[in-house]
């Protein structure tokens, strides 16, 4: 293929990603091309883009800053290796994320992907317990509906069915917690629903279960994103926070969506005044341009590696690509828009306004559910008797068609625009998503 060619001539080598790929290849949806809140297909037409790519694109797509640091980083240093050498990129970006991060987190292990982030924080706090004597503690809780990547250990932990079944029997010593989604109580919600506190004490019963001094840690998503917006109800987390204190048992946070400013705030433990002793991170640490993820951790943490002789290796784990030049010169030079165009403190401030945009389409055909939390927002449509997901599908496709990029997840549709968003871009996804809603059957 010609690469200024904006149609391939063969789609039958590439097997993509979560996606349906024998329908998609009957009727490819390409994009070529992309400039702030628009996105641009094979026929030269726009497309508004209501889900920051895949949560990741928060200052929208091409930023000229962002775009130039890439450049000139290639030019002057394209890789470094991570193991026993180091550049100062990396250590100037791990220091910019810890200003960002909620007091008590200070260190960062960099990764390449919220998949490899979340498995390398399930090891950490594995080995954690190990290196302070109490090695028994191996068992992990993840929560029912959770998505937290798709290596072995985030399956494992996650809880959405789909991405688990065919895999086998996947890591053992994991158990779950219940999904907190109560529609029967909790529909219509704007921002946090009242009920459902009380689900936190599962985790109390899986303790008296197991054996709370088996369990390493437990892992849950502030906002659960990729299963279709669950926001945490009211004294959720805190809660969930309290027992593992109770316990000795390490909180991880899941902020692969969360973190960034998705929520009006860098993280979503700022967000929501709750402090883990993990955050795993990625997609909007480098506006979602070059590959990169990381985890935060707690100097007590940390600091129980940093013992026997100086020559060995603490921690034996990382990636080839871990804090690669490249990807920190995005990663620095998204941070520096964040701060520079006050992103987060816009999306903030648009958080009211685009709850009322989202319920706005309360009543129209099929909605059965509006969910929103800062700069997120979720439709959940009924499903078609007998072939669930597909009413949802059906509208992506011709929302694509229409000039409108949505996400669906089974009948959900989810919705989380880049962070530079205008009211008026606000108005208009809302608008158009209105108008399909209405036009359906």
């Amino acid at each position: 293929m010609a690469r200024d060619q904006v149609m391939p001539n063969d789609l039958r080598a590439h097997w993509m990603p979560f996606t349906a790929n024998r329908q998609f290849k009957k009727a490819p949806r390409m994009l070529v091309e992309a400039d702030g809140m628009y996105y641009r297909n094979t026929t030269g037409e726009k497309v508004l883009d209501s889900s920051a790519g895949l949560w990741c694109c928060n200052a929208g797509h091409r930023h000229p800053k962002i775009v130039g640091a890439i450049q000139d980083q290639a030019r002057k240093l394209d890789y470094c290796p991570g193991f026993q050498i180091g550049h100062p990129q990396s250590f100037e970006l791990a220091n910019r994320v810890i200003d960002l991060a909620p007091e008590g987190l200070d260190h960062i292990l960099f990764t390449n992907s919220g998949s490899e982030a979340v498995d390398s924080a399930l090891k950490i706090a594995i080995a954690y317990h190990r290196a302070i004597g109490q090695g028994e503690r191996i068992r992990l809780i993840g929560r029912e509906r959770g998505y937290h990547g798709v290596n072995f250990g985030g399956i494992s932990v996650g809880g959405i069915v789909s991405n688990r079944k065919v895999y086998g029997s996947l890591l053992t010593g994991v158990d779950h917690l219940r999904h907190t989604h109560l529609p029967e109580l909790n529909a219509f919600s704007r921002g946090q629903p009242e009920h459902g506190a009380e689900l936190a004490e599962d985790l109390e019963r899986l303790a008296t279960l197991h054996g709370p001094e088996t369990i390493a840690a437990v892992i849950v998503e502030p906002v659960a994103g990729s299963t279709g917006v669950l926001v945490p109800p009211i004294g959720y987390l805190e809660r969930i926070r309290e027992i593992c204190d109770e316990h000795g048992i390490l909180l991880i946070f899941d902020e692969v969506i969360t973190g960034f400013g998705r929520l009006g705030a860098p993280f979503g433990s700022t967000h929501f005044g709750v402090t883990p002793d993990l955050i795993t991170c990625a997609k909007g640490l480098t506006n979602g341009v070059i590959p990169m993820g990381g985890v935060l951790c707690s100097a007590k943490i940390h600091d129980a590696f940093m013992h026997g002789p100086e020559y060995l290796i603490e921690l034996y784990h990382g990636y080839t690509y871990s804090g690669n030049p490249i990807a920190c010169a995005a990663g620095l030079a998204s941070l520096d828009v964040y701060r520079e165009e006050g992103l987060f403190e816009k999306a903030d401030g648009n958080a009211r306004y685009w709850e009322d945009c989202v319920h706005s389409l309360r009543g129209l055909p099929h909605v059965i559910d509006i969910r929103n939390e800062g700069l997120v927002g979720a439709v959940e449509l009924d499903s078609i008797e007998g072939t669930p997901g597909k009413r949802a599908f059906e509208l992506f496709i011709r929302a694509f068609e229409r000039g409108l990029l949505i996400r669906v997840t089974g009948d959900i549709i989810a919705l989380s625009p880049p962070l530079i968003a205008e009211r008026s871009h606000l108005d208009k996804i809302v608008g158009m998503l209105g108008d399909l809603l209405r036009e359906q059957d």
